[in-house]
């Protein structure tokens, strides 16, 4: 498992021992050594006879609590560690975006927070005819931020004069586009299928495990949600074919329930009855913004055993930017209606193959003759330590 911002925490609710701390098969990214190393070099900690007796050095001549110290020294690398440790794919309705709302500067402040989050974040009911939005929020997301985005994007999709585009915006230095593939919805029997039909990106992830991966976005029509999540599969199935890959993730605004998906056509739904597929954003989920409404209609859904495998546990879930960033309803419904649902992808850094924090760069040194062991399995006991930082 790779540690999310629950592991920060979990190392301080009342329930847990004092002064024991177990950390499972931790990994830590290369590219933040160098981060950890220095704030791990702010702490240096001596255990002598008992828990009790500990001291710190380092701290502007402050003595903390001992029990108070481990646990800071814990939860403070993990929750640095949350956002490196896993590779983060979003989906967003963005509710109508396009010129008018990239000239609100709090609209696009909110929109650039929760691109930001991501590694790749696919935006739907993107509506920029005139194609200044997009290029304002790139703008805007490259200003300062230490992370260089790009974006590719569809054509203008739909049947009539309303029309949309899926748009694809990532981070250069974790993901980069393979392929583009825009779906040809002309199958004899079964033409003009979607009204918006699916664009598709495929992606190289270097640091992910599965280190490429393809993305079938959708944004159904509500009246027309059972047929076109039905014939979503068969999307599916064409990439996997045309790509030769199973590492395949379905996501967008399905509007896959209350009144646009009833319980008795799921079973006419292939995308639902298929065992291999594995549907990732929990029911009950609510992903709209609206306090009277409480809907799963944003979804993330996972092709296959091995990109399941590499999906960091109980990682899928819509983000509440409403909350995370303190606004009103009013103020987040200027953004959208919908939440982003979100997912991680594992970092392809094994833990298997580290032994100690920061790949056996850090050693601990246990008195009383302890064996020497990875951080993967440390316990920390009432026991004399000395721990020193190579």
């Amino acid at each position: 498992m790779l540690y999310t911002s629950r592991c920060c925490t979990e190392a301080l609710k009342p329930g847990n021992p004092p002064g024991l701390v177990r950390v499972e098969e931790f990994v830590v990214p290369p590219r933040v050594s160098e981060t950890v190393r220095a704030r791990l070099l702010q702490l240096e900690f001596h255990f002598s006879g008992s828990m009790d007796a500990l001291t710190t050095r380092k701290t502007h001549g402050a003595v903390m609590e001992p029990r108070l110290v481990v646990l800071f020294f814990f939860s403070s690398i993990l929750c640095q560690l949350h956002l490196a440790a896993g590779f983060r794919i979003c989906a967003f309705n963005a509710h109508h975006f396009g010129e008018s709302k990239a000239k609100n500067a709090e609209v696009m402040k909110t929109l650039v927070q929760i691109v930001s989050r991501c590694d790749v974040c696919l935006l739907q009911e993107v509506r920029d005819s005139k194609q200044k939005a997009l290029p304002a929020l790139l703008a805007q997301l490259n200003r300062g931020r230490g992370a260089e985005f790009d974006y590719v994007a569809s054509e203008r999709l739909g049947r009539s004069d309303y029309q949309e585009q899926y748009v694809f915006f990532y981070k250069t230095s974790s993901a980069s586009v393979a392929g583009t593939y825009q779906f040809p919805d002309d199958r004899p029997g079964d033409k003009d299928a979607f009204s918006r039909e699916p664009f598709v990106v495929r992606f190289k992830a270097p640091r992910t495990d599965i280190k490429e991966f393809v993305l079938i976005p959708q944004h159904t029509t509500p009246t027309n949600t059972t047929k076109e999540l039905d014939a979503l599969y068969d999307v599916l199935q064409d990439v996997k074919r045309m790509w030769r890959t199973q590492n395949v993730m379905l996501l967008g605004d399905f509007n896959a329930d209350c009144g646009y998906l009833a319980k008795k056509n799921r079973v006419k739904v292939r995308l639902i009855t298929d065992p291999e597929l594995n549907w990732l954003i929990p029911e009950g989920t609510d992903t709209t913004v609206r306090e009277s409404t409480d809907c799963a209609y944003d979804r993330i859904v996972v092709n296959g055993r091995k990109l399941l495998d590499s999906v960091v546990p109980s990682s899928a879930k819509a983000f509440n930017f409403q909350q995370e960033f303190r606004l009103s309803e009013e103020q987040a419904l200027d953004v959208s209606d919908h939440y982003p649902v979100e997912v991680m992808l594992k970092s392809g850094v094994s833990g298997r193959r580290s032994t100690g924090l920061l790949h056996s760069s850090r050693r601990f040194s246990l008195q009383r003759k302890r064996k020497r062991t990875a951080l993967s399995s440390l316990f920390w006991r009432e026991a004399a330590v000395k721990m020193k930082l190579d």
